[in-house]
């Protein structure tokens, strides 16, 4: 079976820390699978916030999380300090890539990496709608971006 690959820049725009709790934890005694995706959602609610939005509310529109994908690569562990970076990448009309990825605070150790695919919704008329360009302007169009060669497509770095 081919294993997934994700590519990431070399630096991200914004970076929380979250400490492992018991609760995160399973009975290998590592951090669990699921519990890997709660870590990412609290980081990506806390990049929203950083930026002044809510996930129901980016310049008036709401965000769904439309798919994920994510590498292990490391164990970690309860009471480590995860850092975990975050970016916008990969624009599409009604879209992009929240690129992330998550280390050990005191070792820099790499624990995990991925993407989480985000559409954005009108909650009242139960649809997809355009990307709010204020937001994509944070990403997109400024000395923070690269672009991959495609108009809708990019990856942050300094």
């Amino acid at each position: 079976m081919t294993r997934i690959q994700i590519q990431l820049p070399d630096t991200f725009p914004f970076a929380t820390e979250i400490t492992l709790l018991i609760g995160h934890i399973n009975y290998g005694n590592h951090l669990d699978n699921a519990q890997l995706l709660g870590v990412v959602s609290e980081a990506r609610l806390r990049l929203f916030k950083s930026l002044g939005y809510s996930e129901l509310d980016v310049e008036g529109s709401g965000i769904l999380v439309a798919d994920a994908a994510l590498q292990y690569r490391s164990e970690a562990f309860h009471g480590e300090v995860m850092v975990v970076e975050m970016g916008a990448a990969d624009f599409h009309e009604t879209g992009c890539d929240l690129v992330w990825r998550m280390r050990d605070k005191a070792s820099a150790r790499e624990v995990a990496r991925g993407k989480t695919g985000i559409v954005f919704f009108d909650y009242q008329a139960r649809k997809k709608v355009l990307v709010p360009e204020a937001f994509r302007g944070r990403f997109v169009g400024g000395v923070n971006v690269m672009s991959s060669g495609r108009d809708d497509d990019c990856a942050v770095k300094p």
